[in-house]
């Protein structure tokens, strides 16, 4: 179990009020992947996240890991955490059940999503489930008390037919009782600053929290964000052109770039980030320093006046 620090306040020495960050983990796959996402914890818990979510497989197959995921973290790691939910691949009354056994581990934050179908398959329905994200955060409503974040497209969902239908979507989802909404990632800050400006216009008030995704394997990434529906600027791969035998020199790119994309959402009044952390610590612990933040030593005492 990692001991306590003194203070889990994060210190900003940038100047321009205090940060909120939250870091993504997926559920480890083996025992190696499992010490290698417990030691990304350690170095970056210390940053005093607001919270750190664990991922949900494909047509719902990581659903026991993710939950042991959840209950390790918040139990031995000290750290709030939140669940991923979706409707593949189950009845209400499973999710409904998943839902109510997170409540009684103590689990008070979930994240509800629609869920994507196995690979090679289309998303489908499952027989008395829930349809969709919506409909979901609307029965988790009736069940518990559960702070509710949903995902948000700055660009497009890959099933949607269009913008305004996925605004719409966003929408329906905080309408019917989710209290934050993580976008999915992005590389230009004005694509975010843009769909923040329509979803104020369109009366979603939540918090709108934007994903960052520190790219150091530009292949991977660009895979990622096709499947995603995200753009990847031309710009960038310039910027990581011949570096596929150089991490060292990819990694200094992925942080400055990161942190570079993080400044412009600051200047314009953005002070919550929420990292993919790809279960690797380095690039995020970096890139959170250069945006200013300090834990608070474990040792340090207030001294009398």
């Amino acid at each position: 179990m990692m001991p306590p620090i003194h203070d889990s306040r994060v210190f900003s020495s940038n100047g321009m009020g205090p940060l909120s960050i939250s870091f993504e983990f997926f559920p480890p796959k083996s025992d190696a992947m499992a010490e290698q996402l417990w030691r990304a914890m350690e170095r970056l818990r210390p940053l005093g996240p607001a919270f750190v979510s664990v991922t949900y497989g494909a047509g719902g197959s990581t659903r026991q890991r993710t939950h042991d995921t959840v209950v390790r973290i918040q139990g031995e790691g000290n750290v709030p955490c939140a669940a991923h939910l979706t409707c593949v691949g189950a009845s209400r009354d499973e999710v409904n059940g998943i839902a109510q056994d997170y409540w009684d581990e103590g689990i008070r934050h979930l994240v509800a999503l629609r869920g994507d179908a196995p690979e090679g398959q289309e998303y489908q329905l499952y027989p008395h489930g829930y349809a969709n994200a919506a409909e979901l955060v609307a029965g988790l409503r009736n069940i518990r008390d559960f702070e509710i974040s949903v995902a948000a497209y700055p660009e497009l969902h890959p099933n949607s037919p269009s913008s305004h239908a996925d605004l719409d979507n966003l929408k329906r989802k905080i309408d019917a009782g989710a209290t934050r909404a993580i976008t999915q990632f992005f590389f230009d800050a004005d694509i975010y600053l843009r769909f923040l400006e329509r979803a104020r216009a369109a009366g979603i008030w939540v918090p709108i929290v934007p994903g960052i995704l520190p790219v150091s394997n530009f292949v991977q990434a660009a895979q990622f964000a096709k499947a995603c529906g995200a753009t990847m600027p031309t710009w960038m791969a310039h910027l990581f052109e011949g570096l596929e035998d150089d991490p060292e020199t990819r990694r200094m790119v992925a942080v400055t770039t990161a942190a570079e994309q993080c400044r412009k959402l600051q200047t314009a009044g953005v002070m919550d980030f929420h990292f993919f952390t790809l279960n690797r610590a380095e690039l995020t612990y970096a890139i959170c320093h250069i945006l200013g933040l300090r834990p608070q030593s474990s040792d340090l005492e207030e001294t009398p006046a």
